[in-house]
């Protein structure tokens, strides 16, 4: 098959013993161009493979932007590092979902609207309590987050836009003490209910943290900010596997709470949201700095199956624009806490100095990802492993309504249905079981 650009911008595309096909360029404001294949199906009997969709755009958005070989990271044109450090969590929301920064007085509305919504209906309490008190948090996440389309039935006609905008504020504002009671029934705590004086990220750590023993408990200032900081730096990363799986839930017509409990559920996989409480474990069977370059041998060689956890990224070729972040509010919060010498801290800085200097490692491109340093924040915080993937969702959720609306509501959305490469048996002729040798 003979593939050859055109002057017209289109690729004329020529397969073996077959007509040629003409294919349009498609392209975006920024990154790569695409062609659009949609044609060659019905023209030549004739589908692309791209195990893992790695090179395939599946849709048109207008959300987020990563460019992986120069260390890009843009919300709705604006750089991840702007936004992480000028901005709260409920600026990059409104962001994300409606395109622009809010003015003052939107932000307020939003803000408000938001806190309207935090309260879960009094029923929900019942679901936690048919959980095993050893129940993973995420497995209560998911289930509760699924069950709400039970509760909030003014919210599931997907074809009325107040529908589609409530179920959206839902779920941003619900998530937190979702989240919260998820962590406080596995604890044997008593549930927290929100405290709406507070901030987004305080009154999630006070639901998460607070005590009827302890009325006048206060959220540390610092660690507020490093949540939200957490949050914003989790709420969108492009056509990932979970934004993907919501999309795809999404254009079967299921409801919001159904699409985002499913992106909770591919979240979930180690591969994907569970790689900071990995790097945690990967720093404990290391022990100390004077194991590292032993580590580091083993990681070179292959017949050792170990891996470098926290390294290397599906999409980032380059440094991961929100590590050098992540690292800086590493270093804030352990100050807080007057921990000067962290062992872990130490001994991931180390990894990362051979890393960055090792040409192994150079060569590979594995450089630090956002989830080699998360891991140490949220243990010096107080949060345990188990909450890791939760807190990720949390933040996600964000990216995912945002997503969501967007694909919804774009002109000739169809449902998703990918093709396959059929490997097996040809047709033939079924042997009744009597005569089966």
């Amino acid at each position: 098959m003979d593939t050859v650009k055109t002057e017209s911008g289109f690729y004329s595309l020529t397969p073996k013993d077959g007509a040629s096909l003409s294919l349009p360029r498609v392209s975006g404001t920024l990154g790569a161009d695409a062609i659009d294949i949609r044609k060659l199906f019905g023209g030549d009997d004739l589908v692309t493979f791209d195990p893992g969709f790695g090179n395939t755009a599946a849709c048109e958005s207008r959300i987020t932007f990563i460019d992986g070989d120069k260390g890009i990271l843009l919300h709705r044109g604006y750089p991840i590092e702007a936004l992480s450090e000028k901005a709260t969590f409920p600026e990059v929301a409104y962001l994300l979902l409606n395109g622009e920064l809010p003015t003052a007085a939107e932000l307020t509305a939003f803000d408000d609207t938001l806190k309207h919504h935090t309260m879960l209906h009094e029923q929900i309490r019942n679901f936690f309590n048919g959980f095993r008190r050893d129940a993973h948090p995420m497995a209560m996440l998911c289930g509760t987050v699924g069950a709400l389309s039970a509760f909030y039935h003014d919210s599931l006609n997907m074809t009325k836009q107040e529908h589609r905008d409530l179920a959206a504020l839902r779920l941003i504002a619900k998530m937190p003490t979702i989240a919260a009671w998820a962590f406080s029934y596995s604890q044997g705590f008593p549930f927290v209910y929100p405290d709406n004086r507070l901030g987004f990220a305080e009154n999630f750590m006070h639901m998460m943290f607070a005590l009827p023993s302890e009325p006048n408990y206060k959220v540390n200032p610092v660690f507020a900010k490093a949540m939200d900081r957490i949050l914003i730096l989790h709420a969108d990363h492009e056509q990932n596997a979970s934004t993907s799986t919501v999309r795809i839930a999404g254009s079967t017509g299921a409801n919001p709470f159904a699409c985002i409990a499913a992106g909770i559920a591919a979240l979930w996989g180690p591969a994907h949201g569970g790689a900071n409480e990995a790097v945690l474990k990967m720093l404990g069977e290391i022990g100390d700095k004077s194991q590292v370059p032993e580590f580091i041998r083993k990681v070179k060689n292959k017949e050792d199956g170990v891996k470098l956890m926290g390294f290397g990224h599906r999409v980032y070729k380059n440094f991961d624009p929100r590590a050098k972040i992540m690292q800086r509010t590493c270093q804030e919060v352990l100050g807080e806490l007057g921990i000067r010498h962290e062992p872990q801290l130490e001994l991931a800085m180390e990894l990362e100095r051979i890393a960055l200097e090792d040409d192994y490692f150079v060569e590979r491109k594995l450089y630090p990802n956002v989830d080699f340093y998360s891991g140490i924040i949220l243990k010096a915080m107080g949060i345990p492993t188990s909450m890791f993937t939760v807190l990720f969702a949390v933040a996600r959720t964000v990216g995912w309504v945002s997503q969501w609306k967007e694909m919804i509501e774009q002109p000739g959305q169809r449902i998703s249905r990918p093709r396959q490469i059929y490997t097996g048996a040809a047709q033939r002729a079924f042997v009744p079981i009597g005569e089966r040798g």
